[in-house]
């Protein structure tokens, strides 16, 4: 009995159909029937493949490592695939050189800058200096000197009152701006993102909160070793593919703006090759396991 045979066996020994098998291991149902007639041509690769046939396995009862073990010689071996693009990817080296162009241009113009700063600072010094400066031959006058070569005290008592208004108001200037701080605080609060529910067995499915988005708010997968590569499905709200295929150094970043989607589901074969962020910020994953499912729920609300 080849591979294809023995896990159809399994699957209807436990009353599961392919449409129960398809939402329960996120693969598509034309590729369950073709693993179970044996047509491993019209799977994504030979890489996936041999991850699908575990998927099914384990989700059907049977152990991934022993079914890979008894029918080696079935299964093709691993080898570079080629990447499906999605609508909203852009490769590596196309976002590293916009970046090196828009650096190099900017050059010219903080270097005029910065130079017309100092010019206008060392004007400053000078008319300053000549300002502050007696004319020649002519004493500085001691303001508070009467004609008569008296010095007159003016630190009475009004004068204590008005340092100690202009201490008040710089008190309640400070209160007020700390004011405005918190409020600025609050209304510009950072994304945050808390695990929901964390998902249990070798292919968990956890679930994450995403609160206080904004329309700027971007998810950001990439690539975590160059030498590795991954199987990675993304979909949004609508169950619509964002991505598909193969996933290595050469395809990334996936960049998602998380204001459009009320969910993003995603389905990462090997974690370890794959780092997830939003706006820059590195998102934990919620468990070990080396195959994970992760649904992310949008709210803006903090």
């Amino acid at each position: 009995m080849d591979v294809g045979e023995k896990l159809k066996e399994a699957r209807l020994e436990k009353d599961i159909s392919l449409d129960s098998l398809q939402e329960k291991t996120k693969i598509q149902k034309r590729y369950l029937v073709a693993i179970e007639e044996g047509n491993f041509d019209i799977l994504p690769g030979k890489f996936y493949t041999r991850a699908f046939i575990k998927e099914y396995a384990s989700a059907v009862g049977i152990d991934p490592d022993d079914i890979m073990t008894d029918h080696k010689e079935e299964l093709p071996e691993t080898e570079e695939e080629n990447v499906q693009y999605s609508r909203i990817q852009r490769t590596r080296k196309e976002s590293r050189s916009d970046k090196e162009s828009r650096s190099l241009s900017l050059i010219p113009t903080v270097t005029v800058v910065l130079l017309m700063i100092a010019i206008v600072a060392v004007a400053i010094f000078f008319l300053s200096q000549n300002s502050s400066s007696p004319s020649d031959g002519e004493p500085a006058e001691d303001s508070n000197s009467n004609d008569g070569g008296m010095i007159i005290d003016d630190s009475g008592e009004e004068g204590g009152n008005d340092d100690a208004d202009t201490a008040e108001d710089a008190e309640e200037g400070t209160e007020d701006g700390a004011e405005e701080a918190d409020g600025e605080t609050e209304e510009n609060g950072e994304v945050s993102v808390e695990v929901v529910e964390e998902g249990t067995g070798n292919s968990p499915t956890s679930v994450l909160e995403v609160t206080n988005i904004s329309d700027s708010t971007t998810l950001t997968l990439e690539s975590a070793d160059d030498e590795q590569n991954s199987w990675l499905e993304v979909t949004g709200s609508d169950d619509e593919y964002l991505f598909n295929g193969n996933f290595d150094a050469d395809s990334d970043p996936v960049e998602i703006e998380l204001a459009e989607e009320d969910t993003i589901s995603l389905n990462i074969g090997n974690s370890s090759a794959v780092t997830v962020s939003i706006d820059g910020t590195d998102i934990e994953y919620p468990t070990s396991a080396v195959h994970q499912r992760i649904d992310l729920q949008m709210s803006d609300e903090s």
